[in-house]
């Protein structure tokens, strides 16, 4: 009996120690080996402190093995984050098709097993899952659902149903597992969806709460969408790449997307709150503690829904918590994460036109008028029913769109992958929805100029820019 005990002890041990637990996550960065969530650790730096790649070898890397995932349709995308832990990969198709890749030789690659959501073969993308004690948690649409697979079998423990009525509702964003919850954030918006950021019980699926990014009529915002067209009901703001979150003051910092229809704000006049918005939500209760709108009004795609990278640094000498964001607009911004308040706003790109610049207090452009219905911004770029097509810098594509940044904690710099681009709008306010895509467009876009992409190297307190090497990266898939 007591070696029956010792075994039981020791197989429990065991499970235990292969799951991943809230403590693993906390200290994701003690495992250099491993990569345990989207932006491997809560502060979204992607940093590595891995070297055995480096200046020296890396001209001598060759392909070591492939596997191939996907490959029922033509012209896939792939934009999840693969996850690795202890030598096993856990990557996320274009279908939701979630794949458990055995690595530990390092040189093959073995499916372990596949997890099929049934996921219909329609414009989709997925940015990667999550891992949660011993699940792994992604996401699927058509309809928009949740679903944990035990690590080790591949079968679904639970799945749920996140629908809430909205035909064109979505999930593209990797999990976020906090403490004993998973929060996710919905997309779709640029279909008309009124999005919402949610928390589930890791364990069983439950819904714990749902919070809408978009007011309705009465709620605190709802004032800045001045409209009879009801527009806060196929509003935007889609959260489409993971958050972040800060331990010390428990509290999620996660970014939305524009406001729909995409590229016409006579529809929807008002600042249009609380899109194209960073926003602090206790993940505990749904709480907003705080938010700051990178551009209200926005007409350009211009979302925020990119990274917000945490980090602890110096302003001016003094020491800060920063959470700071390489926006679609093409500035970059840093906060004080314990309240939102601006401590820095440069731009990261030479070519900007829509805006005189950033208000250093307010982080606001100097040229928003609080007043207006429809902003003029710099008057530049901004179309008119008289004057429809103008040419705007960055692109409607952004300077930084949903690939990440990273900060390395080596050199102190933050790297951004840019696109400095320009191209030329025209504003079609009676097309408020795409009849081939689905897409609140608002507006018809075409290309004018396009340049190589770059990499952008920045410190805290300035910004700089050279060529790099980054190719161009197809940004039309859903958010």
């Amino acid at each position: 009996m007591a070696l029956l005990a010792s075994s039981v002890l020791a197989m429990t041990s065991s499970a235990f120690a292969a799951g991943v637990t809230p403590e693993r996550l906390l200290n994701a960065d003690k495992e250099p080996q491993n990569w345990l969530m989207n932006h491997r650790t809560y502060d979204a730096q992607r940093y590595s402190p891995l070297d055995k790649i480096n200046k020296s070898n890396v001209k001598s890397l060759k392909l070591a093995y492939a596997v191939a995932i996907g490959g029922t349709s033509a012209n896939e995308n792939l934009e999840s984050t693969p996850l690795a832990e202890d030598g096993y990969l856990y990557v996320v198709d274009q279908w939701s098709v979630v794949y458990k890749i055995d690595g530990r030789s390092g040189d093959m690659g073995r499916i372990v097993w596949r997890m099929d959501p049934g996921q219909e073969k329609l414009l989709a993308v997925n940015r990667g899952a999550a891992l949660w004690g011993n699940f792994v948690i992604s996401v699927a649409n058509y309809p928009a659902r949740v679903i944990a697979t035990d690590k080790e079998t591949g079968k679904v423990a639970w799945e749920t149903n996140m629908g809430d009525g909205q035909p064109d509702l979505a999930l593209t964003a990797a999990p976020l597992p906090v403490k004993d919850k998973i929060v996710i954030g919905a997309a779709g918006g640029d279909r008309g969806v009124r999005d919402f950021i949610a928390a589930l019980d890791g364990a069983t699926g439950k819904l714990l709460w749902r919070k809408y990014t978009v007011p309705a009529p009465g709620e605190p915002g709802s004032e800045t969408w001045k409209d009879n067209n009801n527009a806060w009901q196929t509003g935007g703001a889609a959260m489409w790449v993971t958050g972040s979150y800060d331990v010390a003051t428990n509290q999620v910092l996660w970014g939305t997307g524009n406001p729909a229809p995409m590229f016409n704000p006579v529809y929807r006049p008002g600042d249009n709150l609380y899109t194209n918005s960073l926003i602090s939500w206790d993940p505990d209760t749904g709480k907003m503690n705080w938010y700051h709108q990178y551009v209200p009004g926005d007409m350009w795609d211009y979302d925020a829904a990119g990274t917000h990278i945490l980090i602890d640094g110096q302003i001016a000498g003094q020491p800060h918590k920063l959470v700071t964001h390489s926006a679609r607009n093409g500035f970059f911004y840093a906060f004080e994460r314990t309240n939102g308040q601006t401590l820095l706003a440069k731009p990261y790109m030479e070519a900007i036109n829509w805006t005189k610049g950033i208000d250093q207090k307010t982080g606001l452009p100097i040229d928003y008028d609080p007043k207006k219905d429809i902003q003029v911004y710099s008057g530049l770029q901004n179309q008119t029913m008289t004057d429809r097509t103008k040419k705007l810098c960055p692109s409607h594509e952004g300077g930084n769109n949903y690939w990440s940044a990273s900060f390395s904690q080596r050199t102190r710099l933050l790297y951004i992958p840019s696109r400095p681009t320009c191209n030329e709008m025209t504003m079609t306010p009676d097309q408020l929805r795409n009849p081939t895509t689905g897409s609140m467009l608002g507006g018809g876009i075409r290309m004018l100029e396009r340049t190589e992409s770059e990499i952008v190297v920045a410190d805290r307190s300035r910004a700089r820019s050279r060529t790099g090497c980054a190719p161009p990266i197809r940004t039309s898939a859903p958010r």
